[in-house]
């Protein structure tokens, strides 16, 4: 009797799942599968089951048998699609390793990227890429994301310790800071991780591999998720938990031909047709939407890299007809070529969800029927929210600008934190949360 099959590949142009398989695969195990078999560039992985997160908290956080050797044979599989070798000195393969559940959960479960550094690999990244800048960057970021994703150390110490080192050099960017300053930091962080936790940072590969696979199943009932799904309305007996993604790194912190961005294929605020985004060169993702550094918008990168630009076009023009829907994607460039990594079906706006359901019944991508099944009834309240008046020009001094995380107008105090926003909302004050990268003390000057 053959064993049950948790582990999906897929790279080279072929995929073992497809769109359609996302109660197994999860949302962005589905569509990564799927793009795959579009011929679209999507980095070679494979996708750990759902079902799996299911038997994770049924059976104790252990695994079925079969696992381990399912997942051995796709680590093995994509050594040999990459040409590289996990844990190897001299060309070593590193991995991202994410979640993704059959329901969009946006920043809400957990992921480690540039898994497969160590002492050795670092050198063999280096000596690969001729670009020790980078080598130690990659580091500096995986001893982060593992330290507070797999072992629950605090992101804002080890921001402490990049800060300190920026402010003492004199610098504003993670990008102005020198290959000797990273090697200070990433040796911080080994210090504060065995203060920490008591032992070194783990050198094993396969260690950190088999950790981060615990660390995202066991993110599926962190608070955060918990609550999303509550809010949502996610029924935890239909949704039976998140996949896991293991995927060879491409890198877009390799030097000025890389760069990493968020994309919609419209924008998702007012649906105007047009790709709307944002994007970083010499960068990894979380730089984008964590606001480490400012990202620069879609539309620039039509004069800062023309050809990418027309790559992204006709991906993107590809996925809305494939899909018939406005597409919420991530992409990285490495060293001048472009990769997927993720596409899913965009969140919108009210006001936006009727525009493109419109214009695309008049782009013959949809009917009529399908068109007024798009807009949730639920989501037209928002279109009955105060707001200014385009039309009104002065009265108001503006001293910041920013994207707006809710629809319509609002007055109150502004706050910076949502612990004391919740805290000064039940005692009755009208507040403003707000999320910005510059201090408060910077805007009130």
């Amino acid at each position: 009797m053959a064993s049950p099959k948790y582990v999906y590949f897929f790279g080279e142009g072929k995929a073992e799942g497809n769109r359609k398989m996302k109660s197994a695969l999860g949302g962005k195990g589905a569509n990564l599968a799927e793009m795959t078999n579009l011929g679209i560039p999507v980095p070679p992985g494979f996708t750990i089951s759902a079902e799996i997160c299911q038997y994770f908290y049924d059976h104790g956080r252990e695994y079925p048998p079969v696992l381990e050797k399912q997942i051995q044979s796709a680590l093995e599989k994509l050594e040999k699609i990459t040409g590289k070798k996990f844990g190897d000195s001299q060309n070593p393969l590193l991995v991202s390793v994410r979640s993704g559940a059959a329901v969009s959960m946006p920043g809400m479960m957990d992921t480690v990227l540039n898994l497969g550094l160590n002492s050795k690999t670092l050198k063999g990244l280096i000596g690969l890429s001729a670009n020790p800048r980078f080598g130690w960057d990659s580091c500096r970021r995986f001893i982060q994301m593992f330290g507070n994703v797999v072992d629950g150390i605090e992101h804002e110490k080890f921001e402490h310790i990049l800060e300190k080192k920026k402010k003492e050099k004199g610098v504003k960017q993670d990008t102005d800071l020198t290959v000797e300053d990273l090697k200070e930091i990433v040796a911080g962080y080994k210090k504060l991780y065995s203060i920490e936790k008591n032992r070194p940072f783990p050198e094993d590969p396969k260690e950190q591999l088999k950790r981060a696979i615990d660390a995202v199943f066991g993110s599926w009932n962190n608070l955060r998720a918990i609550t999303y799904r509550k809010i949502n309305k996610i029924d935890d007996s239909v949704v039976i938990g998140t996949a896991v993604n293991v995927q060879a790194m491409v890198f877009g912190n390799l030097g000025e031909d890389s760069g990493t961005g968020v994309a919609f294929t419209r924008n998702p605020s007012t649906g105007e047709k047009g790709f709307y985004g944002e994007y970083l060169m010499n960068a990894q993702g979380e730089d984008v939407v964590a606001g480490i550094r400012t990202p620069k918008t879609l539309s620039q990168m039509k004069d800062d890299n023309s050809r990418i630009y027309q790559e992204l076009s006709v991906i993107f023009k590809k996925l809305e007809k494939h899909y018939q829907e406005m597409q919420d994607t991530e992409f990285t460039i490495e060293d001048g070529r472009l990769f997927l990594l993720q596409t899913r079906t965009g969140k919108r706006t009210a006001k936006a969800a009727v525009k493109i359901a419109v214009d695309m019944v008049s782009e013959k991508l949809i009917g009529q029927k399908e068109a007024i099944l798009r807009v949730d009834p639920a989501s037209l309240d928002q279109l009955l929210h105060p707001m200014l008046d385009p039309k009104q020009k002065g009265g108001f001094k503006v001293i910041a600008r920013g994207l707006p995380a809710s629809p319509g107008a609002v007055s109150g105090k502004a706050v910076f934190k949502a612990e004391e926003a919740v805290e000064q909302s039940e005692a009755g004050e009208k507040v403003v949360l707000i999320r910005t990268e510059t201090s408060p003390e910077d805007i009130a000057g």
